[in-house]
């Protein structure tokens, strides 16, 4: 589904990605590793539209989507989430959920005067989307409680529900379990799981928890220094020396290791 190909983007002399080229096979769940500053949330940015690239080619399938903006890519069933949520605070997670589709006809005043029924036809419509995304979520008791008191599991919930008022095709997720507590993570790797297995959803994620990722990803992607230093099952990644020695770390070679003579 997606196709990156030897993509650099520079920041003046700092090869914040370098060289880099990945592929992201349709109806997969691919993980992104790689220690703080290999170029991770970088690369995302750029295949997301957020960025530029200094120089390299992105395809989503057969289509160049190099350097297209956030909103063509988002129409084009793209859609990327970050690290630290973004929800509107003061708004309900129902209401955060119902303005995530784009042309309605709400948006434009004139329609406020003389399209008042087609209005009231589309919110009871995305109001009953925004039900189901939640109860698929295992969230809809929070239907209407302000976004901005949600924890940080269940922002990262509201994020994924976001996704599905729109049917995408691939989420980029950066570090959906950053902050949030163990019940909450299996809840939203449950919910991942289901998307992906039965809506045909296709995601990329960057994580840090290797237990998440083993349970959720193949294959997985370690990065460093801004290239890619492996590919291959999670178990496969964490014996690799090269991605031991440059992100993991020996504690995890030392539990690896152990855990193979037990």
């Amino acid at each position: 589904m997606i196709r990156v190909e030897n993509l650099h983007r520079h920041f003046g002399g700092f090869h914040a990605v370098d060289g880099a080229s990945i592929e992201i096979a349709e109806g997969s769940i691919t993980g992104l590793i790689g220690p703080n500053g290999a170029g991770k949330s970088t690369l995302f940015n750029v295949i997301a539209g957020v960025l530029p690239p200094t120089s390299g080619r992105v395809f989503m399938g057969d289509h160049d989507i190099t350097g297209l903006p956030p909103h063509e890519l988002f129409h084009k069933g793209l859609l990327r989430t970050f690290q630290i949520a973004h929800e509107f605070g003061s708004m309900t997670v129902r209401e955060n959920l119902m303005m995530v589709p784009g042309d309605q006809a709400g948006e434009t005043l004139w329609n406020t005067w003389t399209q008042r029924r087609r209005i009231a036809r589309e919110e009871k419509a995305l109001r009953a989307k925004a039900d189901e995304v939640l109860a698929f979520l295992t969230i809809d008791h929070l239907a209407d409680e302000k976004a901005g008191n949600l924890s940080g599991g269940q922002k990262k919930l509201l994020e994924l529900g976001r996704t599905m008022m729109v049917d995408a095709k691939i989420v980029f997720l950066d570090e959906v379990g950053a902050g949030v507590n163990r019940t909450l993570l299996r809840t939203i790797g449950d919910a991942i799981l289901r998307l992906n297995q039965e809506r045909g959803y296709t995601f990329c994620l960057i994580e840090h928890d290797m237990d998440f990722i083993a349970r959720l990803c193949d294959p997985v992607i370690c990065m460093a220094e801004g290239k890619v230093l492996a590919v291959g099952k999670a178990q496969h990644i964490m014996e690799n020396e090269a991605v031991i020695e440059a992100y993991l770390g020996t504690g995890l070679k030392n539990r690896v290791k152990a855990e193979s003579q037990a």
